[in-house]
């Protein structure tokens, strides 16, 4: 929340108990004043003779109004300084409440303290977007687990249904079964290995070492060579060396993911994907573009998400478990870059990781 600049909490106790201190201040002087100013003769003769003997001192009498001054700017202070504190600090005790209700669960409780900033109001506002963020993580959670349950449900249920039609008919080919159940026992295998890879990258559970992302792009186009010549997809790489920190495992994974993404996504013929790596001043770049049918801005802006397909990219053979974009995004952030997901104009799909440079000593 955007506000203007204003007065500090320190500058504002600072100002508020300096006020009232002078204010009582002022008070004791004119007590004082008129106390003395009462016992003080007309004529005044200090030091000369004439002066009347039975002249009252000054002092005589002063102690009275004293204690009584003193005793009411004790009640005074304590009660205007109760009512200042408790003012300044009310902001502080709305956001101990809005801590207390997200102890208990309740995320979607926020402060919105009003008024120009200082540092309760600042507090406050990291405090709400933090809850936002944490409402919003958890939110995530949840749905990655409603989605990823239904889909390991559903290789299981089709192992049970198998095996029960084979228990009712027993005469029925086992060839064919074992054929379908080893299908359908790989999708679930490779689901749980990618559940385990993104964990993995969530839990940023790894040592940074040196890589190279020209490297690890090679690597991965040759091991998708293969699957890009059966489908007729041209590979594009180009880039010089690209010097990154992270986990050799990870980038290869995220690189990987990336490629079979847009080699699967594709044309059915004739399709093309570009791979490049880049070097910035503070960051090194990979860019993977593929060619294929035109993608709505509304439907690339989801599929990072687990388990959201677009419908229109789904094909029957190498499809994946819907993880693939979802893995490279928790890779991403789990060495600190960014993804960004664009459609390309003449069709296809534009991705571009962005992640920190190596330290210029990293190599030695």
């Amino acid at each position: 929340m955007e506000r203007a600049p204003g007065l500090s909490v320190r500058l504002k106790l600072t100002l508020s108990y300096a006020g009232f201190l002078m204010v009582a201040s002022a008070l004791l002087l004119v007590t004082v004043w008129l106390s003395i100013l009462r016992y003080i003769p007309d004529e005044v003769t200090f030091g000369f003779p004439g002066l009347p003997p039975n002249r009252s001192d000054p002092l005589n009498g002063f102690g009275v109004p004293a204690v009584v001054l003193l005793a009411f700017l004790l009640v005074f202070g304590l009660l205007g300084g109760w009512l200042l504190a408790g003012r300044m600090l009310a902001p502080l005790s709305r956001i101990t409440d809005a801590t207390r209700i997200a102890a208990t669960g309740s995320l979607s409780h926020r402060i919105g303290l009003q008024g120009r900033s200082d540092e309760f109001r600042e507090l406050a506002d990291a405090f709400d977007a933090m809850l936002a963020r944490l409402e919003a993580h958890v939110a995530e959670q949840q749905r990655f687990a409603a989605n990823a349950s239904h889909e390991l449900r559903t290789p299981l249920a089709i192992s049970q249904t198998l095996l029960d039609v084979a228990r009712k008919d027993p005469s029925r080919d086992n060839g064919e079964l074992v054929d379908r159940l080893h299908a359908v026992n790989t999708r679930a295998i490779d689901l749980t290995e990618a559940l385990l890879v993104l964990s993995r990258a969530d839990q940023r559970s790894f040592t940074r070492e040196p890589v190279d992302l020209s490297l690890v792009v090679e690597e991965a186009t040759e091991t998708l060579l293969p699957l890009a010549e059966e489908r007729g997809v041209t590979i594009d790489t180009s880039g010089d060396v690209t010097p990154a920190s992270g986990s050799q495992a990870l980038l290869l994974q995220m690189t990987t993911n990336l490629v079979h993404n847009a080699i699967v996504h594709n044309l059915p013929d004739q399709g093309t994907v570009w791979v490049t790596t880049t070097v910035r001043p503070e960051a090194v770049v990979l860019t993977v573009e593929n060619s294929g049918e035109k993608l709505a801005p509304q439907l690339v802006s989801t599929l990072d998400e687990p388990f959201l397909r677009g419908t229109e990219r789904i094909r029957t053979d190498h499809a994946g478990v819907g993880l693939g974009l979802a893995i490279v995004k928790s890779i991403v952030q789990a060495h600190d870059g960014a993804l960004t997901l664009t459609p390309r104009s003449a069709g296809g799909l534009h991705v571009t990781v962005q992640l920190p440079a190596a330290p210029p000593d990293a190599g030695s």
